[in-house]
């Protein structure tokens, strides 16, 4: 119990105006295909609850596809708005079925409010641990595997690269997000995320080990960021992803292509409490 009181100590209020982010009511479901354009989350209406319930079978909580649609509904939309806490102990207290949810949360608010870098890990630590949960219960849910890919993959930029590299933390980033693609080939964030696992890897230890030893390519940098922008053109995230992935491929020759991937991030008009975090962070990045 005391892991969790001292979690919940450390949950950072939102620092910028939320008020355009509330989607109360039915304002959820009509702004859901543009807050969800980039992970292809489905919207959680009683159909698609009931679907999870039968497909996560004995670890789905003990609701009927009603009230888990409420409950889904309502933790999203304290995401959206925000309030990463709550988002996160409603996604973690249904389990599995809301592994996606309590994952973004945590691993949004961690990427962005935590400062102590030894609390971060433990955070993404957590997260991974639910979407291995999840992936067990839910395998064929593409953000099963996407956010298991997304938690390792912060968990992994807060070690050094020697000791990502030998925990095979790079293999598993990589299988989680092809078996996410095979399930989804039009989610945005899984080809960003593969993008910077390819330019990551090259940045860190040279072209010709990483393609090597991790099968990491430029070429594949390339075309799966470019694949995300075409998927989301609006997103902040595939923006500043897109600069990033510039930077660690050739840092001196692309530093004015980053600047201006960075610029258009900066710009973009926020939908939810996570993109006005990804939008501050571009501007943060220009100053």
């Amino acid at each position: 119990m005391a892991s969790k009181k001292s979690a919940a100590s450390a949950w950072a209020a939102f620092p910028l105006d939320a008020k355009a982010f509330a989607h109360a009511g039915d304002a959820l479901k009509k702004a859901w295909p543009k807050l969800h354009a980039g992970d292809c989350e489905p919207f959680p209406d009683a159909k698609r609850a009931a679907a999870l319930l039968k497909a996560a079978g004995k670890a789905a909580p003990k609701l009927d596809a009603d009230a888990l649609a409420t409950a889904l509904q309502d933790a999203w939309r304290a995401f959206h708005r925000g309030d990463f806490m709550a988002a996160f102990e409603a996604g973690e207290a249904l389990g599995p079925v809301g592994a996606s949810v309590a994952v973004k949360a945590i691993g949004i608010h961690a990427a962005y409010l935590v400062d102590d870098e030894d609390e971060k890990l433990k955070r993404f630590e957590r997260a991974a641990a639910l979407a291995e949960a999840a992936i067990k219960a839910l395998p064929g849910e593409p953000n099963s595997h996407y956010r298991h890919a997304f938690a390792l993959g912060r968990y992994s930029q807060g070690l050094s690269i020697a000791k990502a590299l030998k925990q095979g933390i790079a293999g598993k980033v990589r299988a989680s997000l092809d078996a996410a693609l095979a399930l989804a080939p039009k989610h945005a964030e899984a080809h960003t995320a593969l993008a910077l696992y390819h330019a990551e890897i090259i940045g860190k230890i040279g072209a010709m080990i990483g393609g090597l030893t991790y099968g990491a390519k430029a070429s594949e940098a390339e075309k799966h960021i470019r694949e995300a922008l075409k998927l989301t053109p609006a997103s902040p995230i595939a923006h500043i992803e897109h600069g990033n992935v510039l930077l660690l491929l050739d840092e001196r020759r692309n530093e004015d292509a980053a600047a201006a991937a960075y610029e258009k991030a900066a710009q973009a008009k926020p939908l939810d409490a996570m993109e006005a975090l990804d939008a501050a962070y571009a501007q943060s990045q220009l100053e």
